[in-house]
């Protein structure tokens, strides 16, 4: 399933979320930009890599990817619900939010596989974690979702706690089936940080959000 967009617009501009893009895009295309031999050296020293763990890399290395496929569809993620939370929390405490969901998230995926020498990159466990905060915030928000059936597909509008809640359970059973069959040298998909980043965004989205103003007049 591919989310397309959801149906509630924003309020205000979301220049936290189109910014977190355009750093995104701006790491991708320095990458491009690389030799292969340079690229390695790059990500291992901005990637979050376990076993010669730096603290600074747990921001450093949700700006860089592995592919068109996984900046495409990380931004695509954050673009369609990035707004509305950014919208709900206001920008600068959104981007805290998230920040937080990604530096955890890939804290978790550290603590999966402690002894890897592969560095950990992508914004998705920061994105995981605005999927969380737009589940807890726009549960009955409704997402136009392309849905594959069978030879088909088929354009559908999701409910969003349909939607994320599959995404949810699938990246537990990812993570386990990972876990039962690899010793966590092998790379690939990091679910751990979706999981993480996806339970810190439920759990610490009421943190975050704006509060409404008292209104200090009477009304008549």
């Amino acid at each position: 399933m591919i989310p397309l967009r959801d149906v509630i617009p924003s309020r205000t501009v979301p220049v936290v979320t189109v910014a977190l893009i355009g750093l995104n895009v701006l790491g991708w295309f320095y990458e491009l930009m690389l030799p292969r031999d340079e690229l390695e050296r790059f990500l291992h020293a901005f990637g979050a890599v376990p076993a010669s763990f730096s603290a600074v890399t747990l921001v450093t290395s949700m700006f860089l990817h592995g592919g068109w496929m996984h900046i495409i569809g990380n931004m695509l993620y954050l673009w369609i619900f990035g707004d509305n939370v950014e919208d709900h929390m206001g920008h600068v405490p959104f981007l805290l939010f998230y920040l937080l969901a990604g530096m955890l998230a890939t804290l978790g995926q550290i603590a999966m596989t402690p002894e890897s020498t592969l560095p950990t990159i992508g914004a998705s466990g920061a994105i995981a974690g605005v999927m969380g905060a737009y589940l807890v915030l726009y549960p009955r928000s409704r997402v136009l979702t392309l849905v594959p059936i069978f030879f088909y597909i088929e354009l559908i509008e999701l409910p969003a706690v349909l939607l994320l809640g599959f995404w949810f359970v699938m990246q537990l059973f990812s993570a386990g089936a990972i876990a039962a069959t690899t010793d966590g040298q092998d790379g690939g998909v990091a679910f751990m940080a979706h999981i993480v980043g996806f339970l810190t965004g439920v759990a610490s989205v009421f943190l975050f959000r704006r509060r409404r103003p008292i209104n200090r007049y009477w009304m008549s």
